[in-house]
Order: structure tokens, then sequence, then C-alpha cells
């Protein structure tokens, strides 16, 4: 092309908003200008007439530890990673760097941190902790999308849980300014109660974790919600049971969100080896009637979005006490992987891959506010992607770019693959360090 500002990019797969079809999209300095739905054979970028052509995911639940803990993830390596997947858009977590980013002077650290480091757009979550209630407005005002808390110990000693007093204040907190409040919604005293038997077999590790520990929070945060009117987005919901609870809620007219992750939708329990705390993560990956009525509720709608939820951490982590799946960090890696497999599993299922595209890119980006992206519309950035299923894929997990080559997706094989990616129109080569940081719209 011979203004690279300036290029048509023309598909006869797109995923547009509501249907895979036809489209030829105008780039202009980073933005899309217009949009027609034919192909066009001479546009300057044409699409495989196999292939389908996506928006850049918005992986809206990422753990980059910087700084303070870039021995597990950083900045530069984790946004490589999100570029090399197809995500072109990722918020970062408040944990589990140091200091957790609970306050405008520890923002302004991160950001510190971040300079110079991004091979994606970036933007920032606050967190709720007991000791900087009364000061959230201070960091939504910094333009955070969002407080993150949990309701049991989080896995690290410096960002604490809430308590039921304490949930309260920070939703009428954040609910006085029209903030959001995203929550870990697991029962610290009924996951205390549960067997919890030093072991390498992970039967033994989910009965630590049961679906009651979810249910319980979750209703903690509905009625609480109902009391206070602040709006919450419930994170990597792994039980279908919960949805019921969901629908309720929404009957209600509570203004509730919901997220799960491919690991919930696409890995099983019966898959899982014993002695392989690679698949461990908090709430668990539950068993396959489990897995079947979770793609239920994201189809119905009751769950609104896919994201990541990616918690690397260093191999003596992961691996601690010899496979112990007590002893090992919780967390999955998978902001490379996930897009690539929810396509690849949505193919197999039979659902329009636009479908993934509004779970994994639209809805993210309307519900958390992210200025400029989420779909292939006029007006906004264009972070395009390219998935090929003339391309399959068998994950490798020292192949992926994130920092530690540890992954529960090692192994898996996909019948396509992400072949092509731009972020606001420039074309990814390698590891181009030209992310730039977002805050709310």
């Amino acid at each position: 092309m011979d203004d690279p500002s300036r290029f048509t990019i023309s598909a006869a797969r797109a995923a547009r908003p509501d249907s895979v079809g036809p489209l030829t999209v105008r780039v202009e300095n980073g933005v899309i200008t217009a949009l027609d739905e034919h192909e066009s054979p001479g546009a300057d970028v044409v699409v495989d007439p196999a292939d389908v052509l996506l928006p850049g995911g918005v992986d809206t639940h990422v753990h980059l530890n910087e700084p303070g803990r870039t021995d597990w993830e950083g900045f530069a390596t984790g946004t490589a990673a999100a570029a090399e997947g197809g995500v072109t858009t990722v918020l970062d977590m408040p944990l589990n760097s140091i200091p957790s980013t609970t306050t405008p002077e520890a923002l302004a650290t991160k950001r510190a941190a971040a300079a110079g480091k991004l091979s994606v757009d970036l933007g920032y979550w606050g967190g709720a902790v007991p000791q900087n209630l009364g000061h959230l407005k201070e960091l939504w005002d910094e333009g955070v999308f969002g407080m993150k808390c949990f309701t049991l110990p989080s896995g690290v000693d410096e960002f604490e849980p809430l308590d039921a007093d304490q949930l309260r204040t920070a939703m009428t907190e954040i609910a006085s300014f029209g903030g959001l409040l995203i929550v870990h919604a697991e029962d610290g005293h009924i996951i205390e109660e549960a067997p919890a038997r030093h072991s390498k077999a992970y039967s033994d590790f989910l009965l630590s974790r049961p679906d009651e520990a979810e249910l319980t929070a979750i209703k903690l945060v509905i009625d609480t919600m109902r009391e206070t009117g602040c709006r919450v987005h419930l994170l990597h919901l792994s039980s279908a049971r919960g949805l019921e609870l969901v629908a309720a809620a929404r009957a209600e007219g509570l203004p509730l969100t919901v997220e799960t992750c491919p690991h919930y939708l696409c890995l099983s329990a019966e898959q899982i080896p014993d002695g392989a705390p690679e698949f461990k993560c908090c709430p668990p990956i539950r068993d396959a009637g489990n897995q079947e009525e979770m793609w239920q509720g994201l189809t119905d709608g009751l769950i609104d979005i896919v994201v990541t939820d990616h918690s690397p951490s260093t191999r003596a982590r992961k691996f601690a006490g010899d496979g112990d799946l007590q002893l090992a960090w919780g967390g999955i890696a998978g902001v490379q992987v996930g897009y690539t497999a929810m396509l690849d599993s949505a193919s197999k299922r039979g659902i329009d891959l636009s479908r993934v595209a509004q779970w994994m890119s639209q809805r993210p980006a309307e519900i958390m506010s992210v200025p400029g992206k989420g779909g292939l519309m006029i007006g906004h950035d264009a972070d395009l992607a390219v998935w090929s299923p003339r391309t399959p894929m068998t994950v490798d997990a020292k192949a992926l770019l994130h920092r530690n080559p540890i992954s529960a997706w090692h192994g898996y094989r996909s019948i396509g693959s992400v072949t092509d990616v731009w972020l606001r129109g420039t074309h990814l080569e390698g590891d181009e360090v030209m992310g730039r940081e977002l805050f709310r719209a």
C-alpha cells in the first residue's frame, strides 16, 4: 500500500457486530472510518476467503504483576503474549504487583513501570481493600476502570479481602460516584471448612473449593447490591449453579454483569491429570456437565463476557510442594491462547464467530467503558485480527511469550490460529513496543 496510514482491508468472512459476512474496512490514521458490507477485491489487504477478520480482543482480566513480582510476569512479556494471541487491549489487575494499585501514588508507580514496554494498549483497575475505604473516588478520578475486591484472602498478603460490612461500605461509596466494583466472589468460611487434603489428586483439590463457596458469596454480593445500588461485575464465574442467582438478580433489574474464562469453557476436570498444578486456579475448573451448563449460560446471555484471568507465576511457586495442589500457586497463564481456544471451541459447536467477538471484544469494552475499542465499528480504533482455520495449532508452552513457560493450555489442539494482528492500523510483525495507556471513557 502506498500510504500505511490509510488503507482498506476486505474479507469474505468478517465478525460484524451481529453476524459473520463480507466486509470492507477503511482505516485512516489508525481509526475505522468507513464500512462496506461487501467484498472489495481491489482492497489494499484481502483476507483469504477461508479466514475470519475479527476485532482485536479486549481482555479485561489480566495480571501483569509489575512492579514487584516481575519474575512472575511483566508489562513487556505479558503484552507481547497478548498481541501474539490477537488481543489488542488489556486491563491490568491491581494485584499481584507491589505496591497494589490501591492509591493514586501506587497507580503512578505502576504507570512508570509500564512506560516504554507495551505491545498492546493498556488500562488499569484499582483495588478496594480495608485500608483505602473512604478514598476510592481518588482512584476513580485518576481514570481507573473500576475497583476490585475479594471476599476471601487473595493469596497475597498486601491485598486484603473485604468482610460483609466492609463490602457494604465499599459499595455504598462506589455507588455514590457511579463507579464499578468487580468482585472475586468465594466465601472464605466455607472454604476453610471444606476438606483441604495435601494431595496431588485434582479430585481432592476440587473438593477444597466447593460450588457452595461461590453461591454464598454471590448471594452476599447481590444482597448488598440491592441495598446500595452499586453496579457490580462478577469475576471468573466457574459454577453453573450461580446462573440461577444471576438470572434472578437481572429480573429484579440489578446492574449485575458476569464473566467467565476460556479454561472453564474449554477444559474440564475429567481431562486434568493428577500432579499437574498448571491447571490449578481459583475458583477451579469443574466437571464436563458444569461446562455444558456454562456454555448454555453464555449463549443465553446470562454470562456477558469471556476473559482469560491470565495469572502466571514462577515455576517455583507453581510447583511448590512437588505437585501438592494445596501448596501450588493458583492461576492459569492464558492471555495468548484464550481467543484462539474460544474461536476453536465455538467453531466445533457451530456457534457463529461473531458471538465470540462480542464476548471477547465488544461487550468487555462496553461494560468496562474502554474508549474506542471492541468491534469493527466506525470511529473505533483499527484493532484487527485474522483467525485462520487453515493453520491448525498445537499449543507448546515453551513457545508462548509470557514470562514463565508454564500453561494449562500446553498440548491443546486448535483447528485454527491467529495469523495477523493490527493495533490502531499498524500491522504487528513482532515485539513492537507501540501500546498506549487507556483511561476510562
